[in-house]
């Protein structure tokens, strides 16, 4: 046990005085962090001074600001200012970076998070009305190609993945398809589309679609999307029937898809039209 006259701690005594295991203390000699101040001949006993003590406070700090064992010599020896300085810089411009990361892999796994419930929802309630709604503006990153009518490759869209890589852009949510005329997708004719996602991050340079800022009707559709257009004529009924003009255009908002469930009999789909009296 130690006295006050004690000059030195065994390696057992650091471990109770600094909450730390013997295991780390041996770890941290080896790699030069913590070194005992004196090592027994007779039985190669480790013990360390009061002063050294110090130092494991110091490294837990550290060790809560993200710094690795091996980057904090120049710190605990405290030659300079510019040494910290210059590792604090560099910790802070890797921290950032990785709170970017964080934020957009947590954005898009509670978006997703968020869709999954939303369609549990429509589907145990059976929500297959039309309704009108303000639709919020949404601005999008977006990719134009021909529709080709096979639903799996235009959601899972491997064009779409390459183009997103090759502009280094984060997107989130659901994949949308807007159809600047919406008759000829139903009539199955050779018509475009625009493959469409949230951008987590600023697009740049690159092209942006802004969805959204008006009323539409919504229906949501529940099941394949290749009896789709049963929700479409669902819609024009509703919308004749209460005094709406539809736009040409329209949006499939694939709340899920085959992006997170097989069974196209629970695939829920919300088709947003824009309306005017």
């Amino acid at each position: 046990m130690s006295t006050k006259e004690q000059e030195y701690y065994s390696i057992g005594e650091v471990s109770k005085i600094c909450n730390i295991s013997k295991k780390a203390l041996r770890f941290y000699d080896k790699i030069g962090i913590i070194s005992p101040d004196k090592i027994s001949e007779e039985n190669n006993y480790r013990f360390y001074s009061k002063e050294t003590l110090l130092s494991v406070p110091v490294i837990k700090y550290f060790k809560q600001m993200g710094f690795k064992l091996e980057e904090m010599r120049d710190f605990l020896e405290g030659s300079s200012y510019q040494a910290h300085e210059k590792g604090f810089r560099a910790k802070i411009d890797e921290l950032k970076l990785m709170e970017e990361e964080i934020h957009i892999a947590y954005t898009s796994v509670r978006d997703w998070y968020d869709l999954v419930l939303e369609a549990e929802s429509v589907i145990e309630n059976d929500v297959t009305e039309v309704s009108i709604k303000y639709q919020d503006p949404m601005t999008t990153c977006y990719l134009e190609q021909e529709f080709s009518y096979n639903y799996m490759q235009s959601v899972i869209n491997i064009e779409w993945t390459n183009y997103l890589e090759e502009i280094d852009r984060a997107i989130t949510g659901p994949v949308i398809h807007w159809f600047p005329n919406y008759r000829e997708k139903m009539a199955e004719e050779r018509t475009r589309v625009r493959i469409l996602q949230k951008i987590i991050t600023d697009c740049g340079d690159n092209p942006t679609m802004t969805l959204g800022g008006h009323m539409a009707a919504s229906c949501y559709h529940i099941g394949p999307h290749e009896t789709i257009n049963d929700t479409y004529e669902k819609i024009f009924k509703w919308a004749n029937a209460h005094g709406y003009q539809c736009a040409e255009d329209s949006i499939e908002r694939y709340v899920t898809d085959y992006w997170t469930i097989r069974n196209a009999e629970e695939f829920v789909t919300e088709v947003l039209i824009k309306v005017t009296r």
